[in-house]
């Protein structure tokens, strides 16, 4: 009998489940928002054996406007036509890893989620932790595999857009995924104004981590969590970042610790801030 991973893969495990049957599909995600060519020169120098690489602005987004964010979610299914092309099928396992903590696999992940393929997992701790379990490294191109047959399903990972977050302001939980002092405002790096959603609360993706650079065990992610929920319940809380991203962190950290549910605002500050008809909040 096999196992599925939902949320997270050890090491460990990934190195005993490549001697399994099962189908298994490896997925790198690193990259660098500085430098966006990083992580596809990382990958093509070191990568975990028969790895593909998915860019996150060439692969796992959708054109730019202007006004949906700098990384906008793509066409549902022109993403599981890309997803397929990596031979991705139903009974497919799915393992996202990068090099940077996760952000960018729990990315992949959450986007797989949406895509409804329920066995996508982020390897814990990326390629260190992967190598410091004795796993190799790979420098050959993984070959093209067989198409997959993967058909979308319903999504598993609720989203809402900016007009309903508007009307539900104060109703909601809102979490900011960003370095507390970009959520308070004092800098702006990347996006045309600085500030948050006005009633979010910070809670920084870095901090679901330990310093192995693995996620901190369940029981203190949960205790956490909760004390930034009261009253909601995990399906009123919606988690936001700079673009979408480091916010699947948060998520997959509360899928993690058995608080499932919560959805995500894909457009996050860099979509609200660039209307200046929405509110913003400092401090």
């Amino acid at each position: 009998m096999t196992t599925t991973y939902r949320t997270l893969i050890s090491a460990t495990e990934l190195l005993a489940l490549e001697k399994q049957p099962q189908a298994l599909l490896l997925i790198e995600c690193s990259f660098d928002l500085a430098d966006t060519d990083a992580g596809e020169r990382v990958y093509r120098d070191q990568h975990l054996p028969g790895a593909h690489y998915l860019h996150l602005d060439r692969d796992t987004c959708g054109p730019m406007t202007g006004r949906n964010g700098r990384h906008p979610l793509p066409d549902r299914e022109t993403f599981a036509a890309r997803m397929r092309a990596l031979g991705l099928r139903k009974e497919t396992q799915v393992v996202a890893y990068d090099r940077q903590g996760g952000p960018y696999g729990a990315h992949l992940w959450w986007m797989l989620r949406w895509l409804g393929h329920e066995a996508v997992a982020v390897l814990d701790g990326g390629l260190a932790a992967w190598t410091a379990a004795g796993g190799p490294l790979s420098n050959h191109e993984t070959p093209t595999p067989h198409a997959g047959d993967f058909v979308t399903g319903p999504s598993l990972s609720p989203t809402i857009e900016a007009d309903a977050l508007l009307a539900r302001l104060g109703t909601l939980r809102l979490i900011d995924a960003r370095a507390a002092e970009r959520f308070r405002g004092e800098v702006e790096p990347l996006d045309k104004q600085a500030g948050h959603i006005p009633g979010a609360s910070n809670r920084f993706f870095k901090d679901n981590l330990g310093p192995d650079g693995r996620f901190r065990p369940a029981a203190e992610l949960r205790a956490e969590f909760e004390r930034l929920l009261p009253p909601h319940a995990p399906s009123a809380v919606v988690h936001q970042c700079g673009s979408g991203v480091t916010a699947c962190h948060n998520l997959l950290a509360m899928e993690h610790a058995g608080l499932a549910g919560s959805a995500l605002y894909p457009g996050s500050w860099s979509e609200w801030s660039c209307d200046p008809a929405r509110p913003v909040a400092k401090g």
